[in-house]
């Protein structure tokens, strides 16, 4: 068995970096025994807001709450269809189907693996009552065509965020965060995010201020007073102590952002210098945007076998997605087939996510790409 051992994601290494601010946040709690919708989830919405330049922060149980909790603000009904990408987590299409409506799919961008816009344009029908770009992997999907496009249309569009806060795209000297672009934005703060709780959490961001009280309601059963219920909501709420753990985790992002990016760029100077480029190809940043790297995810030759020689150097990797969602068996009345997809069935055939995360060492990287060079040179 190998001696050393490099995970995809350490997340002992950060807490080390942030171990007494936590630690004064949570007791700040714990002597306030104040646990549900409290100042500290007022202040992180406010500063979540504030960051992404949007009126609206919400906060809520989940990731893939935000989601539903969005589909449900937007009236997203039985009979209605709702566009997005099948080479995504499976929360991104299951949350269509969990308000009744019908996922449609449209085929990813080979480099920056996010859906491609023109596919999307021409999925619309009368149906459409929302489109669902998921930033993947931590890069922006290009909105600036089709958010003004939808909106002629009256389609609501509802951004996955869940791996990309932080995440920007410079257009026409401008700039454009993932979350504050479209009608509503949907996080995750999953521990292993870039933006990660200790726990679950999520939150919705909204350019539109009239969706905010409808947002609040539903969090709680729908109610806008205690016991009184104007509609039929969800119970999700996001608890004190996980608001402030990410409020002393928001103060550091950009720095530990910059430090993935570090990373992914000496990866692929790695990779050309070990010559490596014939069998594997770098993920590939689009003109304009700005990486954050949630995953590190190349494509490469003999990808199963590759993983298994990783694994047995003691390294781990991971596989983003190995079954696209329009193949996933519950969606087999959807209709689709094989071959519906060939761009993102590809990907989920030769993807692999390196080790990826602020406090990754050079070294570890050496390591990893010399094993690389070590497996296809033998």
């Amino acid at each position: 068995m190998p001696d050393r051992r490099l995970p995809t994601l350490d997340l002992k290494r950060n807490y080390d970096r942030v171990r007494n601010e936590i630690r004064e946040a949570v007791d700040k709690v714990l002597e306030s025994q104040h646990f549900i919708l409290g100042p500290e989830v007022k202040a992180f919405e406010a500063e979540v807001a504030s960051t992404l330049g949007v009126p609206v922060a919400v906060g809520c149980a989940s990731g893939t709450d935000a989601l539903i909790l969005s589909l449900m603000a937007l009236n997203v009904r039985p009979g209605d269809e709702v566009i997005t990408t099948p080479y995504s987590f499976f929360a991104t299409a299951s949350c269509i189907t969990r308000v009744g409506a019908r996922p449609v799919f449209a085929d990813i961008d080979p480099d920056t693996y996010n859906f491609k816009v023109d596919h999307v344009l021409e999925k619309i029908t009368p149906k459409t009552r929302a489109v669902i770009p998921v930033h993947l992997f931590g890069q922006m999907v290009p909105l600036e065509t089709l958010a003004p496009e939808l909106r002629s249309r009256g389609i609501a569009l509802v951004e996955d965020t869940a791996q990309a806060f932080g995440a920007v795209r410079h257009v026409g000297g401008e700039i454009q965060r993932a979350g504050g672009v479209g009608d509503l934005g949907c996080i995750s703060f999953f521990p292993t995010k870039n933006l990660g709780a200790y726990g679950d959490g999520g939150m919705i961001t909204s350019t539109r201020e009239d969706l905010a009280k409808n947002l609040k309601s539903l969090r709680v059963h729908g109610s806008t007073a205690t016991y009184f219920h104007d509609t039929v909501g969800i119970n999700s709420r996001l608890d004190e102590i996980q608001a402030a753990i990410l409020r002393v985790r928001l103060r550091h992002l950009q720095e530990w952002n910059e430090e993935r990016r570090q990373a992914a760029a000496r990866y692929a100077l790695l990779f050309r210098e070990a010559g490596l480029m014939e069998w594997v190809r770098p993920p590939v940043e689009a003109p304009g945007n700005t990486h954050i790297f949630h995953q590190y995810v190349i494509r490469c030759e003999k990808r199963d076998a590759l993983q298994a020689y990783l694994e047995s150097e003691g390294i781990s990797s991971r596989v983003y997605y190995p079954l696209c969602l329009h193949l996933q068996p519950c969606f087999s009345d959807l209709g689709y087939r094989e071959g519906d997809f060939p761009e993102a069935e590809a990907l989920s055939r030769d993807c692999l996510a390196l080790p990826i995360f602020p406090e990754l060492k050079e070294e570890e990287q050496e390591w990893l790409v010399s094993s690389m060079e070590a497996f296809y040179r033998k």
